[in-house]
């Protein structure tokens, strides 16, 4: 099968070689070098930085459905395009380019999580269980009739950087399956149900915030789904401070109220909820290297609380 992949992120570098394996791949398309840092040096995506390892052929267009790229797809004459964590939208011009279709590896299972952000938000809403889908691309955004979908627990305290790497592994082994079903014929495309529907859209610094008015549980899912970006954040005075890493605990809040900070004698860095405490095992003030809880402790003062 003559395949193209499109691709830009980390989550699809897995995907990349085991297509580049099985089936051999025509072109690579990712998205440009782009300026990254304080120093705005120009960072390799991912993709291309795999691609190039592997000997294949490597295009960065900054537009995929600029008339020129088309023509080039065109050109190329690929049975089935691949895409995952790409970055752009993709037109009727290049999805229906292949005869077998252009299919995205989504991490989610839709039609839930539709959008740019599935593996964050499936953690920060609470959900014990995500997956993978393939299916094929179409106007919408992430409505494509579904080809197949193979789920994944999400572990009570992974975070969605870890969680990421898993699915990864598990789209890469979802596109082979999904391939290998298309060329059999046993794989029939199945409209995503009309229920269930939700999104996942692209992450702001504002979604960090956390509101210690939630519930312990709450806060917890918001700090593991925010990493490693935007990271979940608090202020402490007009101070900001991130919180990395964090535990539930079970303990009720008493009388500590909402932000509140539990007295210094507990050695742990407790702070209440709208229903208990959390632990936060690893934070970090503005400027400064990032602390253990135990140590961010000394010198607070006893009325000091996070809003």
């Amino acid at each position: 099968m003559r395949i193209v992949f499109l691709g830009t992120a980390g989550f699809a570098c897995p995907a990349l070689e085991g297509l580049a394996v099985r089936h051999g791949l025509a072109l690579v398309v990712t998205q440009p070098d782009r300026p990254a840092g304080r120093g705005g040096k120009l960072r390799r995506p991912p993709v291309k930085s795999s691609a190039e390892e592997l000997g294949l052929s490597v295009i960065q267009p900054e537009r995929i459905n600029a008339p020129e790229i088309v023509e080039r797809l065109i050109d190329v004459a690929p049975d089935a395009i691949v895409v995952a964590a790409y970055g752009q939208i993709l037109r009727p011009r290049v999805f229906g380019i292949p005869p077998l279709g252009t299919i995205n590896i989504h991490a989610s299972l839709l039609p839930a999580y539709r959008g740019a952000a599935p593996v964050q938000w499936a953690i920060v809403r609470g959900e014990r269980t995500t997956g993978i889908t393939t299916f094929l691309i179409d106007a919408g955004m992430d409505t494509g009739e579904a080809l197949l979908r193979r789920e994944l627990p999400i572990g009570p305290d992974e975070t969605a950087l870890e969680l990421e790497r898993r699915l990864a592994e598990l789209g890469a082994s979802a596109i082979l399956e999904t391939l290998d079903g298309i060329e059999a014929g046993s794989l029939v495309p199945i409209p995503q149900p009309e229920e269930g529907v939700s999104y996942a859209p692209m992450l702001t610094r504002d979604a960090g915030r956390i509101d210690w008015a939630l519930s312990a549980s709450a806060v917890h899912d918001l700090v593991r789904g925010t990493v490693p970006w935007p990271g979940a954040w608090t202020t402490l005075g007009s101070e900001r401070v991130k919180v990395h890493r964090s535990a539930r605990t079970g303990i009720s809040s008493g009388r500590i109220p909402p932000g509140g900070i539990a007295p210094a004698e507990t050695e742990r860095l407790l702070v209440g909820c709208g229903d208990g405490l959390i632990e936060l095992l690893e934070v970090q003030r503005e400027g400064r290297p990032r602390v253990e809880g135990c140590a961010f402790l000394h010198g607070l003062r006893e009325a000091d609380r996070f809003v």
